[in-house]
């Protein structure tokens, strides 16, 4: 790893802790506040399945904290205890945004069917990419293709993150659409909400740009040995 990608890695390091942290304080906070509707994260997410007229998908329980997800390989809207047992602004606005995912798998939305295709391709690059990487780096002046080869499979990772922000963003935004329209907060509530989700994509969107970041630094490290040879 060169000097210049260290660097950058440490800073969005940083700033992803940073993120992380102000989102597990406001998960916290909202998570004191109860809804005035009194229903539990399980209860937003089955009426928000059923509203939207999706009846093939279970709501179940996992550990973990803020390990919510929507797995579309089973129909599963996975809740963390915190979020499926509570009956606050927080556990509301984690289950629907999840159940936003299972929207638009029942929808067919572009974008997740098209980073749900990238799965496999992500999972076989990410795996190797950081060696394929470092030995591309520490070779380029006799083999330049395999640094290229590792900027190729990165390239593949930094898309997947690329297209999971709209993906992020119009699950927030179709759960907010829906408690809103269903009235189940009131006003103060659903901006306590808002912020939640809010802070949650800026979690994706740091990811992204990191990546973005790092990717264009190994594309100048092989363009700068490339002119060297």
């Amino acid at each position: 790893m060169t000097p210049g990608i260290l660097i950058t890695s440490l800073i969005f390091m940083a700033i992803s802790m940073l993120i992380s942290y102000r989102l597990k304080s406001k998960f916290r906070e909202y998570s004191g506040v109860p809804t005035s509707s009194g229903l539990t994260g399980k209860q937003i997410a089955e009426k928000m399945l059923k509203d939207n007229g999706i009846y093939d998908v279970q709501v179940i329980s996992v550990d973990g904290f803020l390990s919510d997800h929507y797995n579309p390989a089973n129909k599963t809207v996975n809740l963390s205890p915190e979020v499926y047992s509570g009956a606050n602004v927080a556990a509301a606005a984690v289950a629907a945004h999840e159940c936003g995912h299972a929207v638009q798998h029942a929808r067919a939305y572009a974008w997740l069917n098209l980073r749900s295709r990238l799965v496999p391709a992500v999972q076989f690059s990410s795996g190797i990419v950081q060696w394929v990487l470092l030995i591309g780096i520490l070779m380029i002046n006799v083999f330049p293709a395999l640094l290229l080869g590792g900027i190729i499979l990165f390239a593949v990772t930094t898309l997947f993150a690329l297209i999971t922000l709209p993906v992020e963003f119009d699950a927030s935004n179709r759960a907010l659409a829906w408690l809103n329209n269903t009235s189940l907060m009131r006003p103060e509530e659903h901006s306590k909400a808002k912020d939640a989700l809010w802070w949650a994509a800026m979690t994706y969107v740091v990811a992204a740009i990191a990546s973005v970041a790092t990717l264009i630094q190994y594309i100048m490290i092989y363009l700068s040995g490339s002119r060297r040879d």
